[in-house]
C-alpha cells in the first residue's frame, strides 16, 4: 500500500506485484492561506489518512497488505514534542514567509550548500524551522516584557516532516525520517549527516533532528492503536518513503538513468535519474538520492493546475478543454503561477503571474493557462539541458492533471517530445512500489538469505507500473508554439527573473 499526502487530499492505493489495483481511497484536506503563508493542521493529516486507508481496505482483507510507505509534500515541516504531539502548525511546502531566514541559513552554511549544489530557499524546511524558533523567541521576549515568565516550549522539540507525522502515528512512536524528506531540512546526502556546525551558527542546536535512513528502510510495524484507526493489520511493516515528487517518479516507471518525469498537480515538479549528481551553480535544482544509489535531480515550479481552479472555480473543465482546442495557440501568453514567487527553473521570490494581452473569451483565456504551464515545463527541460543532462523522449507524465487527455496531448506538442502516461498516475503508486521493494529487501528465508535476492528497485518498478498511453507530438501543432515560447522567455528575462544566460540558451535550444 502506498499513502500520498497531497495539498488537497490524502490518497491510498493497494497494488499487487504485477500492478493490479485492488483498492483505493481518498479523503479531503483543507488548509489556511494568507498571502505567502500556507498552513495545515497535522491532526487533519492523520484523520484523513485513517479515512483514506479504511476506504482502500473496503475491497480487500487487511491481511493482504504486506507493507506500507508514505510520501508527502517536500519542505512541509513542524515541530513536535518527544512523543510526536504537535507544538506548532505545519508550514506547508509553498509557504514563503521565511525569506529572511533563508538568506541567513544560506550564509551560515554557504560552503556546505556549495558542495551539495543547492541554495536554501524560503520554502525549504530549514528556513521555516529557523522562522519557527525565532518567532518563539520573540514571543518569549514579549512575554518577559509583560512580566510573564516561562521556559521555552520548543527546547528539545523534535523536527518532523509531514510524512514523519503519519509514520509516527502508524508505528506508535517517533521513527527516523527518510533522506528524501530531510534534504530540504539541510541533510547532507554526500556525508549522510546533519550539518551540526550550521545548526550551531543558526541557533538550532536545541532542536532534536531525527535519525535519517534511506528510502525503503523498515521503520517498524503498525501498532495496535493505528490498526484500530486505519483497519490495517497490527504488525504490518511500515517502510520509509520519499517526497511526493520522487514517489511520482517511481510510479511513472521513469527509473532508469537518463529518464525524466514531470508531475503536474497543483504545481509542477520535474525529476530525472542520473548516475552522478547534476550540479547547478544557481542552486535552484537539487539532487535527491535513489534507494538504489543513483541520483534524482529536479526542481519544483510554482506554476500548475492550481491556476485553473483559481481562475475557473467550479467550472466544467472538460468543456473548457474543448473550447481551448480552438485556440492553438491562444491569442495571449500566460505565466500561470499558483502563488507568488518562483522556485524553478529560476529563483524569484517576487515573481507574480501575468498575462500578456487580453483574451478574447473564456476559451482563449483557459487555453492560455494550459499552454502557459506547458511552456514553463518546456523551459524547465531546457534548463536541464543547459546544465548538461539529456532530457529527450520519452518523458513520463504523472499527477492529477493527466486526467485531461487534451492537456496531455497539448503538453507533448508544446514540448515536442513523446510522452508516456502510466495507468495509475498518482504518487501513491510510487509508494506502493517502494513498500514492495522495502519489504522484499527486509524478508529473510529460513536459511538466513534475503528473500529479495538480487532484485533491484528498477525490476520492481517494471513489474508494477503499467503504461496506459503513449503520445507522440504533432509536428504541425508543435511548430505553432515556438513563438509563444520565445515570448514567455523574453518576458521573464525582461522582468529580471530569468537569468540572461539561461534565457539565451532557451531561445536557441529550447
Amino acid at each position: 500500500m502506498g499513502i500520498d499526502l497531497g495539498t488537497q487530499s490524502v490518497r491510498a492505493l493497494a497494488v499487487t506485484d504485477d500492478g493490479h489495483v485492488l483498492g483505493r481511497g481518498s479523503a479531503p484536506l483543507t488548509g489556511r492561506r494568507d498571502g505567502n503563508r500556507h498552513e495545515q493542521l497535522p491532526a487533519d493529516w492523520w484523520e484523513s489518512t485513517r479515512a483514506a486507508v479504511r476506504r482502500t481496505l473496503r475491497t480487500l482483507s487487511a491481511a493482504r497488505v504486506r507493507g506500507v510507505a508514505v510520501c508527502a509534500t517536500s519542505g512541509t515541516v513542524l515541530l513536535t514534542d518527544s512523543r510526536g504531539n504537535p507544538l506548532t502548525p505545519a508550514l506547508m511546502y509553498d509557504d514563503g514567509r521565511a525569506a529572511g531566514e533563508a538568506r541567513d541559513a544560506q550564509e551560515a552554511g554557504a560552503e556546505v550548500w556549495r558542495t551539495l549544489g543547492h541554495r536554501i530557499q524560503p520554502t525549504w524546511a530549514l528556513a521555516k524551522l529557523l522562522w519557527l524558533t525565532r518567532t518563539e523567541r520573540e514571543d518569549r521576549r514579549d512575554g518577559a516584557a509583560s512580566g510573564l515568565k516561562g521556559a521555552s516550549r520548543l527546547k528539545g522539540a523534535r523536527v518532523c516532516h509531514q510524512s514523519d507525522f503519519i509514520t509516527t502515528r502508524l508505528v506508535g512512536r517517533p521513527v527516523p525520517t527518510d533522506s528524501s524528506h530531510a534534504l530540504k531540512t539541510g541533510y547532507d546526502l554526500h556525508t549522510r549527516t546533519w550539518p551540526t556546525a550550521v545548526h550551531d551558527r543558526l541557533g538550532l542546536s536545541r532542536l532534536d533532528f531525527p535519525e535519517v535512513v534511506a528510502p525503503g528502510t523498515g521503520l517498524g510495524t503498525v501498532c495496535e492503536e493505528a490498526a484500530a484507526g486505519t483497519g490495517l493489520a497490527e504488525g504490518t511493516p511500515v517502510v520509509a518513503g520519499m517526497t511526493d515528487g520522487c514517489a511520482a517518479q517511481l510510479g511513472s516507471g521513469a527509473w532508469g538513468v537518463g529518464q525524466w518525469n514531470t508531475v503536474l498537480g497543483t504545481t509542477l515538479v520535474l525529476k530525472g535519474v542520473t548516475a552522478a549528481p547534476l550540479h547547478d551553480p544557481a542552486g535552484v535544482l537539487y539532487n535527491h538520492r535513489s534507494p538504489d544509489g543513483h541520483w534524482l535531480p529536479g526542481g519544483a515550479s510554482s506554476v500548475g493546475a492550481g491556476a485553473l481552479s483559481r481562475a475557473f472555480p467550479g467550472a466544467d473543465l472538460a468543456q473548457l478543454d474543448r473550447l481551448a482546442a480552438e485556440h492553438e495557440p491562444a491569442s495571449v501568453v500566460a505565466y500561470p503561477l499558483v502563488s507568488r514567487g518562483e522556485r524553478f527553473p529560476f529563483l524569484a521570490a517576487d515573481a507574480e503571474p501575468f498575462v500578456l494581452g487580453r483574451p478574447v473569451d473564456d476559451g482563449d483565456r483557459y487555453a492560455a493557462l494550459l499552454q502557459g504551464v506547458a511552456l514553463v515545463e518546456r523551459l524547465c527541460l531546457a534548463y536541464i539541458r543547459f546544465l548538461g543532462a539529456p532530457a529527450q523522449s520519452p518523458i513520463a507524465f504523472t499527477g492529477g492533471a493527466t486526467s485531461s487527455p487534451y492537456w496531455n496531448q497539448l503538453r507533448a506538442d508544446v514540448l515536442g517530445l513523446t510522452a508516456t502516461v502510466p495507468e495509475h498516475t498518482d504518487s501513491a503508486l510510487g509508494m506502493a512500489v517502494l513498500a514492495a521493494h522495502g519489504v522484499r529487501a527486509g524478508e529473510v528465508r529460513a536459511d538466513g538469505v534475503p528473500a529479495g535476492g538480487e532484485a533491484s528497485l528498477l525490476s520492481t518498478v517494471r513489474g508494477m507500473v503499467r503504461v496506459r498511453t503513449i503520445l507522440d507530438p504533432r509536428p504541425r501543432i508543435s511548430a505553432r508554439f515556438a513563438g509563444p515560447f520565445v515570448t514567455l522567455v523574453d518576458a521573464l528575462e525582461r522582468r529580471g527573473w530569468l537569468p540572461s544566460e539561461t534565457a539565451a540558451y532557451a531561445r536557441e535550444h529550447g
